[in-house]
């Protein structure tokens, strides 16, 4: 599947965030940051991270549905499997987050999955993921997120569990996703606040996923992987 620029309208340029035109366009935006930023440690995981720049970010959802485009096959905010989540009483730029899975490095919602439905994918780089076939639907990763809002999130159509796979099951997608390919919700940013890397965040701090990506380091030479 290609974009199809035509299903989603192209921001306009030079807007304020209160003025930018919700569900904006689906413009390839490329990053390139170089630097240090504190939260970033120098251990890679093999699967790796979303990173995102919420000083860049002006809330035009682009992402969730690119996410739900290339998972479902459809148009859905319901159905991403990353979130926007707007405060109406915040203020510029904290009246907006995006909640992405963090990908811990030692998820508790892997360990609540009574039926091993939720795995890492040895494929993809470990990347933990749910397999559909195998999900009963408890809704157990869900309560055992340690952040909240809980990002394996529940998918209404299915009765299912999902959370990011880094795109390594899109397969409604004509790009190689996962680890090593393409994420659509950093393809798709046209601020360019959303980023990938191997490196490691810090794993107790709720801001760690958070960082200025024009002055980050994102991907570190070689340096040990976690398993």
């Amino acid at each position: 599947m290609t974009w199809d620029t035509e299903q989603i309208k192209n921001p306009l340029p030079a807007v304020s965030r209160r003025d930018f035109i919700k569900f904006s366009g689906m413009a390839i935006v490329g990053v390139y940051v170089a630097g240090c930023t504190p939260g970033l440690g120098l251990k890679k995981a093999s699967w790796g991270f979303i990173l995102v720049d919420m000083n860049k970010c002006q809330g035009c959802q682009s992402c969730m549905l690119a996410c739900s485009l290339v998972h479902e096959g459809a148009l859905s905010l319901s159905s991403s499997r990353i979130q926007v989540l707007s405060d109406p009483y915040g203020k510029v730029p904290d009246d907006i987050t995006i909640s992405q899975c963090r990908q811990c490095t030692k998820p508790a919602c892997l360990k609540a999955c009574p039926t091993g439905a939720l795995t890492r994918d040895h494929k993809h780089g470990n990347v933990a993921t749910i397999d559909p076939a195998k999900c009963i639907g408890c809704q157990k990763c869900i309560n055992a997120c340690s952040w909240a809002p809980a990002r394996a999130v529940w998918n209404n159509e299915t009765g299912k569990s999902q959370k990011c796979d880094l795109c390594a099951s899109a397969s409604c997608w004509d790009e190689t996703g996962g680890p090593k390919g393409k994420k659509a919700c950093v393809e798709i940013c046209p601020m360019g606040a959303i980023a990938f890397s191997h490196i490691i965040p810090a794993q107790d701090d709720p801001d760690s996923y958070n960082v200025d990506l024009d002055n980050a380091t994102v991907q570190a030479p070689d340096a040990a992987r976690a398993v």
